[in-house]
């Protein structure tokens, strides 16, 4: 392991390359990466980035999305069938199929879009938002037309709740967060009955109801952060996460919540992504993101959205 981190390190340095990881990398790459965080966190750090190359350990839209803050540097990830199951549920022409529908029924409406998305589908979009920043876009929307929300129901529902404003939402969810087993959670609430529980938005209402703190996972590290005494903490969202809280705020003790049909939940997608990869990709350079004619469109609504 020695040898590759090594190998890795020096092969950064040659290759002027910056390394950013999400939290829901394996905590080995998470350890090498010069800025961790959570989609928000990660996109504006990608505005800051003063080397040629960024190496993007996590899924495919947010390697796109470094490249479309960073157009004139080399985006590489480690592997391009790094997906999401989100990004895969809303197809850009089933959207706009959506979009001329609710216009030829005279209806005014905005369309919110989650970050985990493609960029084709970005650029249908009047705002891309985040876990982090979901609740100050929405109430940036007039309150005189309706708001299309894709492609999350279960973020698009928490949002509805705390924002009040109805939506109409996209039928999708995240392969991770939709398969938390309440009733596991609520025996281990038992068990621990003095333990908090964090969910992430993306999870269903049965898990969020259950939960003591609902937040993106830079709304997680703030929480538990807050909490001076030693606690336990039960955690629904990708179990990599644990990684970060427990290296960021190691007083306390995390639980992963359990899937149906499995004692953790971690994403396969990022899961592509390996030392081995990482290593390779700066060796060869590839794979990198390409300019792609839909960045225009999608590019001026992530600035409007994340960075103003």
């Amino acid at each position: 392991m020695t040898d590759i981190y090594d190998e890795i390190l020096a092969l950064k340095e040659r290759e002027n390359a910056t390394i950013l990881a999400h939290y829901y990398q394996d905590g080995e790459i998470q350890e090498l990466a010069d800025v961790t965080g959570d989609s928000l966190k990660l996109a504006r750090a990608a505005t800051r980035v003063d080397t040629g190359t960024i190496v993007f350990c996590g899924v495919h839209f947010m390697a796109e999305t470094a490249k479309m803050l960073n157009p004139d540097k080399r985006v590489l990830l480690p592997d391009l069938q790094a997906g999401c199951s989100l990004a895969d549920s809303c197809p850009a022409p089933a959207l706009a199929r959506l979009q001329a529908k609710l216009r030829d029924e005279g209806r005014r409406f905005q369309t919110v879009t989650y970050i985990n998305s493609s960029a084709a589908v970005k650029a249908l979009s009047d705002w891309i938002v985040t876990s982090g920043n979901a609740e100050s876009i929405i109430r940036r929307v007039p309150e005189d037309v309706e708001i299309l929300f894709a492609p999350d129901r279960h973020l698009g529902s928490y949002l509805q709740g705390v924002t009040g404003r109805p939506m109409i939402l996209w039928d999708g969810s995240c392969m991770v967060h939709e398969v938390f087993s309440v009733v596991d959670l609520i025996r281990l609430k038992r068990r621990l009955p003095d333990a908090l529980t964090l969910a992430h938005p993306e999870c269903p209402a049965n898990i969020r109801e259950q939960s003591d703190f609902v937040g993106g996972t830079e709304g997680m590290l703030r929480f538990v952060g807050s909490k001076a005494e030693p606690a336990d903490f039960l955690v629904a969202t990708e179990a990599n996460m644990l990684w970060q809280l427990e290296h960021a705020v190691p007083r306390h003790r995390y639980h992963p919540v359990p899937g149906i049909t499995c004692a953790c939940n971690k994403c396969p997608h990022m899961a592509r992504n390996t030392l081995e990869k990482l290593r390779d990709c700066l060796k060869t350079g590839g794979p990198e993101i390409p300019w792609q004619p839909e960045f225009d469109r999608a590019t001026e609504v992530l600035k409007r959205s994340l960075l103003d």
